[in-house]
């Protein structure tokens, strides 16, 4: 799977004591890395259920797509990119971004649906600037080009074909759709008997922590705010929910201390995470989270 801001992987133990015991289908529309996705899958959970997975990074979509539909052709143009990069290192890394990447990108820009133009070898070519770029981040610039500069890493798994197939039989379970659409449009029909995880972009718990860039489109207080009714509209209509996000004042005051949300059922608990993502490594470390669901547990 993708490296992510926020990626979910070292939360799972938590996350697991809110996974719902029924539900008929599974909803995540911030997919990213798709840990619990995965997580859900691998444990069981998703056998003979509906699921549903988007995300409006068409990117991320366009590349999921090409690992469930061409996952060979993937890992054969992977495998050439680690050993460019073995022998080329940051240059080669620059010569893909700028030269290959965003130029074929740019090519699906004005297109209503980019991630139906997507190819085995941009979904290689996003696989190996994510694993080799600055802490895995994906972040466009204003006019959607890819940006994350190179990574320094004294060694890095980039072509890992046995996960890229067992991804692939991941998402070729049956009743699974992979969309590119906006969380509202995921969320609109969303009700009992569903089971929603939301890992939207965190709001910043400081001035200068701001990283809301994963489409050339931000993701602000206005988009937090949209959100929260949603969340509050589904928990109403009787889904599980279950929301990640920081303990920013923003969330403290849409969530924790919102008499909506509580009248809706929703709490908002704080758990221990780490920060993966600071410009100084000194800071990366353990921090909390909000967990933010209707969903009880023992």
């Amino acid at each position: 799977m993708l490296k992510w801001a926020g990626g979910k992987r070292q939360l799972l133990p938590v996350l697991r004591r809110f996974y719902p015991s029924a539900f008929d289908r599974y909803v995540e529309p911030f997919l990213g890395s798709g840990a619990v996705f995965l997580d859900c899958h691998n444990r069981g959970l998703l056998e003979a259920k509906r699921v549903q997975l988007s995300d409006i990074n068409a990117d991320v979509i366009g590349c999921y797509r090409m690992i469930r539909n061409h996952v060979d052709e993937v890992i054969e143009r992977l495998a050439a990119l680690e050993t460019g990069h073995r022998a080329g290192g940051q240059q080669h890394f620059y010569d893909v971004r700028d030269g290959q990447f965003n130029e074929q990108r740019r090519h699906l820009h004005g297109d209503a649906t980019p991630e139906q133009g997507y190819t085995p070898a941009l979904a290689a070519m996003l696989i190996y600037l994510n694993r080799t770029g600055y802490n895995g981040l994906f972040r466009l610039n204003s006019r959607g080009a890819f940006n994350v500069p190179a990574g320094r890493y004294s060694s890095v798994t980039i072509c890992d074909a046995n996960n890229l197939r067992r991804l692939s039989d991941a998402l070729r379970r049956p009743n699974l759709t992979l969309e590119a659409k906006s969380f509202r449009q995921a969320l609109a029909e969303g009700g009992a008997s569903d089971f929603v995880y939301l890992d939207p972009p965190y709001a910043p718990v400081s001035r200068t922590a701001h990283f809301t860039s994963y489409t050339a489109a931000k993701f602000g207080p206005d988009e937090q705010a949209d959100l929260q009714r949603a969340v509050i509209a589904l928990a109403k209509r009787g889904a599980s929910v279950l929301l990640s996000n920081s303990v920013a004042p923003d969330i403290r005051r849409l969530y924790a201390t919102n008499v909506e949300a509580r009248s809706a059922g929703l709490r908002a608990k704080k758990v221990p995470a780490r920060r993966a993502i600071n410009s100084q490594a000194s800071r990366r470390g353990a921090v909390h989270e909000y967990l933010i669901t209707n969903i009880r547990v023992n």
